[in-house]
């Protein structure tokens, strides 16, 4: 019989389930709103085990989670403060119910890996690869030289502190994260566009100010994973990224900010949005972990 491959991309506001082939086709997708932990991991739990033949899983979550296998927390999301879902043992829960090898990472790393694995299968040759989301958080996942990084844990790049924009500072704007005053995710995430206008970002026009300020701050982002990675390509998903004028807004700034103190390909070229449709990153990226720790185990 086939082997099926499982990925559940676990997010804020909704857990994405899909079931994969040996060469990584869609056999099934299907997607829940993020609910009570008890009901979302259920109706989770339920999708999988309709296939009889899967053979792995990989989990991509929000965080921040514990991915240290020898820590008596391994597979839980941890602080995070999403109400219920803080100190919750996601892999405990698909162990018991399904007896399949799991693999558990960030929602960023799988998406990450995915454009590692979509970029190559392309023809491109990237080892060394940074991966933004921008939406409702930021968060970042990182490939050198084919593997993902972190020590005890995984990077929380969302939470680097940036140089604040004149705009910021005369109105004394530190940004909506509950933890930080400054950090990346509270003056560029999406909820931070609304905090300073009191509009939806989607409702904002495209000649507001506030599309460079926060184009500023990513800007940032970029040049901080330059100089600390040195990557072949940084990829830029997430809502807020999907709109052209933001992608050009950030280059333009990106060039002006890092002014020329280390070689890059041409910046239509480093900094990029997905090349996997559909918010598909994740998914790809997981079937392809979750084939590996079937081998594995």
């Amino acid at each position: 019989m086939t082997k099926l491959y499982g990925s559940l991309e676990a997010g804020g506001t909704k857990f994405v389930c899909a079931v994969g082939d040996e060469n990584n086709n869609v056999i099934e997708k299907t997607q829940f709103p993020t609910t009570t932990p008890i009901e979302t991991l259920d109706k989770c739990i339920e999708f999988f085990s309709k296939f009889e033949t899967l053979a792995g899983l990989a989990i991509g979550s929000f965080g921040p989670i514990d991915i240290d296998k020898n820590s008596k927390t391994y597979g839980f999301i941890t602080t995070t403060p999403k109400p219920h879902w803080a100190n919750i043992d996601v892999v405990g829960a698909f162990r018991r119910a399904l007896n399949v090898p799991i693999y558990f990472t960030t929602d960023v790393n799988s998406s990450a890996y995915g454009e590692v694995v979509a970029r190559n299968n392309a023809g491109a040759r990237i080892e060394n690869l940074v991966y933004y989301t921008i939406g409702t958080g930021i968060g970042a996942g990182v490939i050198q030289r084919g593997e993902f990084i972190g020590g005890v844990g995984h990077p929380e790049m969302g939470h680097y502190y940036v140089a604040k924009h004149p705009m910021d500072v005369e109105k004394e704007f530190n940004g909506v994260c509950p933890f930080h005053r400054g950090c990346l995710e509270g003056l560029a995430a999406g909820p931070s566009l609304e905090a300073r206008t009191g509009i939806r970002g989607e409702n904002i026009e495209l000649n507001s100010s506030v599309w460079d300020i926060q184009a500023y701050y990513i800007a940032q982002a970029a040049v901080n994973a330059t100089v600390t990675f040195r990557p072949d390509v940084i990829v830029f998903g997430g809502g807020v990224m999907a709109q052209q004028h933001m992608l050009d807004r950030v280059r333009e700034k990106f060039t002006v900010l890092l002014n020329g103190y280390l070689p890059v390909p041409d910046v239509r070229d480093y900094i990029v949005t997905p090349a996997v449709a559909g918010n598909g990153s994740a998914t790809l990226g997981n079937f392809v972990l979750a084939k590996q720790v079937s081998k594995k185990d």
